[in-house]
C-alpha cells in the first residue's frame, strides 16, 4: 500500500468467492463510490468463469464517468495467486449449492421442524456448517502460508463457525465477521424515534447501541440518540402498536421473503428486557421450536416469512440473467451507497479515520464478561490503523445468557464434528438445539434425520463421513 495526500493506493484485496452474484456486486458498488482508497481486487472462485464475468463487470463499472473509484479487477486461478502479497482478504461464498440447502431447510419439516432461513442455527445451519468448515480450514491454511499479515473479512454464513474455524486453524489470523443485521435494527429505532420524538432525518449511525450476543442472535443492552434513551421510547411504541408491529418505510412483510413487521423482536423485548437486534427470521430460529416457528400459520401470525429454497433458486436464476445483462452491457449497475460498512472498515484499518462497528470475533478479550473466552461473539469494536479494539460490552443478563448458551455449546460440538468426522456429536448438537427440543422429537427420529441430512450433502463432505 502507498500513502499520500490523505489517500491510500495500491491496496491488494483477495476476494474468495469472487464470482458471487450478490456480495461481489455490493462490494463493487461501494468501491466505485470511494475516492480515498484504490488498488487491485483479485477474484478467486472455484467457478473461474463466474469470476471472469465479474472481472469484466467490475472493470467496466470503474470506467463509467460517474465512478469515483480507481480499482482494477483481476481473476486468479489459485488461492496462492490470489493471496500472495495481499493486504485484505474478503470471503463470501455459497458452501455447496441450493440443492444441498434444500435438504438443510426442508428435510427437517418431516419432524415438524420449520426453519425460516436455515443457514445459521437449527438443523440447517449445523449441516451447512459441516460442509463449510472444511472449506474454511483450507482458506485459513492458505492465508497462513501466503498472507499471514492480511486482514480477513468474512461475510459467509454460518458466520460464527466460519470465523471460529479461521482462528482454530490459524490463531494469529487477523479475521473478523461483518453482518448488517444490527444496521436493520438501528433503522427500526431510527423510524420509531422519528415517529415518537419529533426528530427528522436521523442517520442510523447516530443511534448509539451497546451490542452483545452472537451473530443473528444479537441484542442491544442500551440504545440512545443525542441524549434520548430509546428504551422507554421503544417500550411505549410496543405497548401501543404491538399487534401491527413496525415495518420500515417501503417494506411489506407480506410481499417479501426477507422483510418482517418486527413483532418477534418486540415480543423478545417484553420477555427479556433487551432489544433483539436481528431480523425476525433469524431470531425465531434460535428460540424453541414450539414458539415462533411452531408451524407456518404461527409464522404468519408473527408477520414474518419462511424463506423457501425454491425462492432462492428462482432468485439465483434472476441474478444469473442479470449477470449476463451486466456482462454484455445491456444493463448498468446502479451507483448508490449500499449501506454496508465493509469499505469504511477497510479505510479505518488503512489509517483513514476511526470507526465503531459491530464485529464477530473471539471473546478472548472478554468483551462479554460472563460468556466463555472461546466463544465467537458479536459486539462493538473500534477500528483504526492496523488494529481492532473490541469494546467491553459487559455481562449478558442471565435470561439472555440462557438463550445463548445452547448455541455456543453447539458451535463447539459442530466444529469438533466437522474436524473429526464425528456423527455422534452432530446428533448431540441436534438434540441440544432449541428448535429440535421444542418439537419433542424422539432420539431415533433425530438420528435418522441427521443420517439423511448428512447423506444429502455427502458430495461436499470428506470420506471420513462414510463410516
Amino acid at each position: 500500500m502507498n500513502y499520500s495526500d490523505n489517500k491510500v493506493t495500491d491496496i491488494q484485496i483477495a476476494y474468495i468467492g469472487g464470482g458471487s452474484r450478490g456480495w461481489a456486486w455490493t462490494f463493487m458498488t461501494d468501491l466505485a463510490l470511494e475516492e480515498q482508497i484504490s488498488g487491485t481486487i483479485r477474484l478467486y472462485d472455484i467457478d473461474e468463469n463466474a469470476a471472469r464475468i465479474n472481472e469484466s463487470i467490475g472493470n467496466h463499472l470503474m470506467q463509467r464517468k460517474e465512478s469515483r473509484g480507481d480499482w482494477r479487477f483481476e481473476t486468479k486461478s489459485t488461492l496462492a495467486e490470489a493471496l500472495t502479497g495481499c493486504d485484505f482478504v474478503v470471503i463470501s461464498i455459497l458452501p455447496g449449492t441450493f440443492d444441498e440447502m434444500e435438504s438443510d431447510v426442508h428435510l427437517p419439516e418431516r419432524l415438524g421442524i420449520w426453519q425460516s432461513v436455515g443457514d445459521t442455527a437449527g438443523p440447517g445451519g449445523m449441516i451447512r456448517a459441516l460442509r463449510t468448515i472444511p472449506m474454511f480450514v483450507t482458506f485459513a491454511e492458505a492465508i497462513r502460508t501466503y498472507a499471514p499479515d492480511a486482514w480477513v473479512i468474512n461475510y459467509t454464513n454460518p458466520m460464527s463457525l466460519c470465523v471460529k474455524t479461521l482462528y482454530h486453524v490459524f490463531p494469529e489470523i487477523k479475521a473478523f465477521g461483518c453482518c448488517h443485521e444490527v444496521f436493520g435494527t438501528q433503522k427500526v429505532l431510527k423510524g420509531i424515534c422519528e415517529l415518537c420524538c419529533g426528530e427528522k432525518n436521523i442517520d442510523r449511525r447516530d443511534i448509539h447501541v451497546n451490542v452483545m450476543g452472537i451473530n443473528h442472535f444479537t441484542w442491544f443492552s442500551s440504545a440512545s440518540y443525542r441524549g434520548i434513551d430509546l428504551f422507554p421510547v421503544y417500550r411505549e411504541y410496543i405497548d401501543k402498536h404491538f399487534d401491527e408491529g413496525y415495518s420500515l418505510e417501503g417494506e411489506n412483510w407480506m410481499n417479501s421473503s426477507f422483510q418482517c413487521a418486527n413483532r418477534v423482536k418486540m415480543d423478545l423485548f417484553r420477555r427479556y428486557g433487551l432489544i433483539a437486534a436481528a431480523g425476525d427470521r433469524h431470531l425465531a430460529e434460535f428460540m424453541p421450536g414450539d414458539e415462533y416457528l411452531k408451524d407456518p400459520e404461527t409464522v404468519t401470525s408473527w408477520k414474518f416469512g419462511l424463506t423457501s429454497v425454491k425462492w432462492r433458486k428462482d432468485d439465483l436464476r434472476k441474478r444469473l440473467e442479470r449477470s449476463a445483462r451486466l456482462y454484455s452491457g445491456q444493463e448498468e449497475m446502479e451507483l448508490q451507497p449500499t449501506g454496508e460498512e465493509g469499505i469504511l472498515l477497510i479505510k479505518a484499518l488503512c489509517g483513514l479515520g476511526r470507526v465503531v462497528s459491530n464485529v464477530n470475533i473471539p471473546n478472548s478479550g472478554r468483551q462479554l464478561t460472563n460468556l466463555p473466552p472461546e466463544a465467537l461473539v458479536e459486539t462493538n469494536a473500534v477500528f483504526e490503523y492496523n488494529a481492532i479494539h473490541p469494546v467491553i460490552a459487559g455481562a449478558v443478563p442471565e435470561g439472555v445468557r440462557g438463550l445463548l448458551m445452547p448455541h455456543l455449546e453447539n458451535h463447539e460440538r459442530i466444529l469438533e464434528a466437522a474436524l473429526d468426522y464425528d456423527r455422534e456429536k452432530v446428533v448431540q448438537a441436534f438434540l441440544n438445539d432449541p428448535l429440535v427440543k421444542g418439537k419433542r422429537c424422539t432420539e431415533a427420529d433425530v438420528r435418522a434425520l441427521v443420517n439423511d441430512m448428512i447423506a444429502n450433502t455427502a458430495g461436499y463432505l470428506g470420506d471420513g463421513w462414510k463410516k
